[in-house]
């Protein structure tokens, strides 16, 4: 490391294939069709999948919640009603603040985000919370 440069841990395709394994697991356990997606830091999409019966239009939402949980280090959806609309349109639908965007944290650090839409609120949290287990990323919704 120099005055010009410093490390980063970044999320891996690895990683980002485990989440997206277990919050299908998870839609599938729930029988929800959801959109999934994984993105590192940057918010650059590195793994997504539609789900057969997952709404089609949830597809850019799910894609919306990862990038703005990994923007904001924080889960989507907390933000308050006019605020969120123009979040919304300031981003041109890029950010979002529908509920099913977690950050993936681990050891303190936000290394991206996951994405999840088409079912309700409650199911996509609950798909993305799965995936955070299955790398043992830190749960925002869980107790210190």
């Amino acid at each position: 490391m120099t005055a010009t440069t410093r490390p980063a841990a970044r999320l891996t395709h690895a990683a980002a294939l485990t989440a997206l394994q277990a919050a299908i697991a998870h839609a599938e356990a729930i029988g929800v069709p959801e959109n999934v997606a994984v993105v590192d830091a940057d918010g650059n999409l590195l793994a997504f999948l539609r789900m057969d019966g997952a709404k089609l239009l949830s597809r850019e939402s799910a894609l919306a919640k990862a990038v703005t949980a990994a923007s904001n280090g924080a889960p989507t959806g907390r933000l308050p009603a006019d605020l969120a609309v123009t979040v919304a349109l300031a981003s041109g639908g890029r950010l979002t603040n529908l509920p099913g965007g977690l950050p993936i944290v681990i050891d303190g650090v936000c290394l991206g985000g996951i994405g999840v839409g088409s079912g309700a609120s409650d199911q996509d949290v609950a798909v993305a919370r799965a995936a955070l287990r299955a790398i043992g990323a830190q749960d925002p919704g869980a107790a210190p």
